[in-house]
């Protein structure tokens, strides 16, 4: 099935190349005195040091749920083909028609704790939810519009505050997504091909002003600790508009951001969808964010679930290219998490709770190709652990680790907490463990390989 996004982004999107981002101590008072170089002065310590949480928790979970789950993908009886949370946009449906939605997003089964038991359990360090989406409507409490979840449906509750606790509760790291740009109900938003309603004509620039800007500073002053601020998308976001946004940064000292502001601002890290990019670039951090299904937000004929293997094997080759994995989740209207994304978390995380280890905290495989799996690193002063994910166990149990140089010190399942030794030998292609010839977990089985001195692999 074609593949559906925020902003129809299935390249990568690199929109620009700034050598540093200083997020704190930009000395400005107003978005137009923004030097263009101003988000350049930061050092690379002082960027790897605000980083570092991110580079480290290489897990997080994307939740899009606002109005649009109410439809679920369904138009006067049609089931539309690809359209979740773009019905609104693919159907051309009226704004004040699609404004009638709200009457009924009712989701007073939303618990936000448990929410984020769920992605904890999973292994999930951090969470990043749609505070607006391109439909415009905002699921949190704002004083700038009335279209919202307090004033334009019954549900009195404000879903972002109740989250926001609840991460702080149970230690994961909380990221809010704006659509600063695509707004399908306020009068002048961006919306690619078109406008198909005259209620949604209007200035731009007035739109930012008087909309986006303050929402943006809205979000980033009522919640507590914001990580991240994920932009989407940029759609005519010039340098002069992007700018207007860059203050509000200083409001969350130490926020990262992603590639999709607009105006050539790169970010902190770039945002592939659906797939591993092709050629990441190695001075850049990267996030590939990913559906469970074919839709980002609730689409009640949409069961095309992936298993368990696969998200896990997901997120074992994005982390062994030195990526990180956003997993998505799409929420009904009444506020509940669907079963199959539920049972999916919880079997990865039974995974994670073993395995974890090879996921947090590590770099890309120093291997070109491995043709049985991936490989994920550690590096320190006294050595190296290589983790060995093997998807495809060796029938005869012998597994070549092509072109490493380095000096072996132990290998074991990472599983076996005897850390029952596994034979090794080396030769001229590399070095051979000697692995049982079956699988001690069908589920993704890891092998540690500590390497004592400098890591060495040659092509």
């Amino acid at each position: 099935m074609k593949p559906r996004c925020f902003g129809r982004f299935t390249l990568l999107l690199r929109v620009g190349v700034v050598a540093g981002w200083a997020v704190t101590g930009l000395a400005v008072t107003r978005a137009a005195e923004v030097a263009p170089d101003a988000l350049a002065t930061q050092t690379r310590e002082q960027r790897d040091a605000r980083m570092a949480w991110w580079r480290d928790a290489r897990f997080g979970m994307f939740i899009h749920w606002n109005v649009s789950s109410v439809p679920a993908g369904v138009y006067h009886g049609k089931h539309n083909a690809f359209a979740g949370e773009w019905l609104m946009h693919d159907e051309k449906i009226p704004v004040p028609e699609y404004r009638q939605y709200a009457a009924h997003f009712n989701p007073t089964q939303y618990d936000a704790d448990a929410w984020v038991r769920v992605a904890r359990d999973a292994g999930m360090k951090y969470i990043v939810i749609t505070a607006k989406h391109h439909d415009g409507f905002a699921m949190y409490h704002t004083d700038i519009s009335t279209w919202g979840i307090r004033d334009a449906g019954p549900f009195k509750r404000d879903p972002i505050a109740e989250l926001a606790a609840a991460c702080q509760k149970h230690g994961l790291k909380l990221g809010l997504y704006y659509s600063q740009a695509q707004d399908w109900n306020h009068p002048g938003g961006a919306t690619p091909g078109g406008k198909w309603d005259k209620a949604q004509a209007g200035n731009f620039d007035k739109y930012l002003r008087e909309i986006a800007v303050p929402q943006v500073r809205e979000i980033l002053t009522k919640y507590g600790p914001v990580a991240v601020l994920w932009f989407d998308s940029p759609y005519e976001m010039n340098r002069e508009r992007a700018n207007l946004f860059l203050p509000l940064l200083e409001l969350q000292p130490g926020i990262l951001f992603n590639n999709r502001l607009g105006g050539e601002y790169a970010g902190d890290f770039e945002t592939p969808e659906q797939g591993l990019p092709e050629n990441a670039a190695a001075d850049r951090d990267w996030e590939v964010c990913m559906t469970m299904n074919d839709t980002w937000g609730y689409k009640s004929t949409d069961h095309h679930w992936k298993s368990a293997e696969t998200l896990i094997r997901h997120l074992v080759d994005i982390a062994s290219q030195g990526g990180n994995y956003l997993l998505n989740i799409g929420p009904t209207p009444e506020g509940l998490m669907p079963a199959a994304s539920v049972e999916r978390l919880a079997a990865v995380g039974r995974w994670m709770n073993t395995n974890s280890a090879a996921i947090y905290g590590t770099s890309a495989s120093p291997f070109s190709k491995l043709p049985w799996g991936r490989c994920t690193k550690k590096v320190d002063a006294s050595g190296a652990r290589l983790y060995l994910h093997i998807f495809e166990w060796p029938a005869k149990g012998d597994l070549l680790l092509p072109g490493l140089k380095g000096t072996v010190e132990a290998a074991y399942l990472l599983a076996d907490p005897a850390q029952k030794p596994i034979p090794f030998s080396a030769n001229s292609a590399g070095v051979v463990l000697a692995l049982p010839t079956s699988a001690p977990d069908a589920l993704l089985p890891v092998v540690v390989v500590r390497i004592t001195g400098q890591l060495q692999v040659t092509p």
